[in-house]
């Protein structure tokens, strides 16, 4: 009896814990089982290493762009015009380099910095104006829809040079060659990686406790790490079984890493969740919330720019069709994530499972042969469920 009434107090804690935090680690649990259900109806073919390779490559302009919508999110707009302005640069990306020869990196420079000024046309008419984001946006993704064709001339442009398609679909250098079919240099990393997300969540909870935050359970917070751990170096494992890590899988990691460290420990950061929780009083206490907003679509428009060169490296070509509905898995992996719709909330780790749980979905939904009307049907389903559990944690 003596027992049972000791453990007690500590079955609570991790209770009251879980609760608390039900919607971050619901998603996890959602990723999780998403991954269990499609690996298992797929006879394990989600899970090759070839397959896995692939998810990364197909989803990493996603991932890219949920970065930067997130941000545009949280501080209570929208940004509808993504698809179409990556679809607009990697079209002056074909033409600057197989029209006119414009070596790779003073195009990519060129093409990244007209990204930052499409950004800043329309978050000056949002920040300064107060024209509502829906609507410049919308029309955003109208005139590039309309540039791009008439860039293009209405046909496809291509191909790139193999220096610039190592962007999307080349892979990190072998530093042990004649290892076999595995890539060490990749499982190195991996595991690297893993020991420094180890050592950040340490850090970080010591941080919190030190200022009386409440923090995960000693057990509960052991367990997690070790089970993040095995799961990094086992995907790494993957992938380091098939040609090592995408170039692009590292580019998307840095940028996760740079995004979650300005979200979190910088000034900048908690100025854009305020103006996201409530303009005014972000604004009477001294925040620039007009320049703060302006610089989250400049930061968009860069971010769909990027996204924009590597989903045409990864093809080959630039087609008039290209980003034709990419704001929506966007819009959709930030929602599912855990980004509110009234603004001031979301973190980027749960931008990035959303726009995996959104990779995973597409990818494993091609694998079984549906169609991709019920794809559709699907995911808008799953987009409504997670705005519909916002808005039911919002009335709580």
């Amino acid at each position: 009896m003596s027992d049972k009434t000791a453990t007690l107090p500590g079955t609570r804690e991790h209770a009251g814990f879980v609760k608390t935090n039900l919607r971050e680690y619901g998603m996890l649990l959602s990723l999780f089982a998403i991954m269990l259900f499609f690996e298992l109806v797929t006879d394990g073919t989600l899970l090759r290493p070839l397959n896995l390779t692939n998810l990364v490559l197909q989803n990493s302009y996603i991932v890219i762009m949920a970065l930067g919508m997130l941000l545009v999110i949280v501080t209570g707009h929208i940004d509808l015009s993504v698809g179409s302005v990556a679809g607009f640069i990697g079209a002056i990306a074909a033409v600057l380099m197989v029209r006119y020869g414009v070596h790779f990196i003073p195009a990519t420079i060129a093409c990244l910095a007209l990204g930052a000024l499409i950004g800043a046309a329309q978050g000056y008419w949002v920040a300064y104006f107060k024209i509502p984001s829906f609507i410049v946006t919308l029309a955003g993704m109208l005139v590039f829809k309309g540039l791009a064709l008439a860039v293009l001339q209405g046909q496809s442009v291509g191909p790139f040079s193999p220096t610039f398609q190592k962007l999307s679909s080349g892979f990190i250098p072998e530093l042990f060659p004649g290892a076999g079919t595995l890539y060490p240099t990749s499982l190195l990393i991996g595991a690297a990686l893993a020991l420094g997300l180890v050592y950040i969540s340490v850090k970080t909870r010591a941080r919190r406790a030190s200022h009386g935050v409440e923090v995960e359970p000693t057990s509960f917070f052991a367990l997690k790490n070790a089970i993040l751990v095995g799961v990094v170096i086992y995907f790494t494992y993957l992938i380091a079984s098939h040609r090592g890590l995408p170039n692009v899988l590292v580019i998307m990691v840095a940028l996760i890493a740079l995004y979650g460290f300005v979200t979190t420990r910088t000034t900048i950061g908690r100025q854009i969740y305020a103006v996201g929780g409530n303009e005014k009083a972000a604004k009477l206490s001294g925040i620039k919330t007009e320049r703060l907003t302006f610089l989250t679509f400049v930061n968009m428009g860069v971010l769909a720019a990027l996204a924009g060169l590597v989903f045409a490296a990864r093809l080959n070509t630039a087609t008039p069709k290209a980003g034709l509905g990419f704001e929506l898995d966007v819009i959709a992996a930030c929602f599912i994530g855990g980004a509110s719709a009234y603004g001031g909330v979301g973190r980027v780790a749960g931008a990035v499972i959303g726009a995996l749980i959104m990779g995973v979905m597409n990818n494993g939904m091609s694998i079984l042969g549906i169609g991709i009307d019920y794809q559709q049907v699907i995911k808008g389903l799953v987009l409504l469920g997670a705005v519909c559990l916002d808005v039911y944690n919002q009335r709580r």
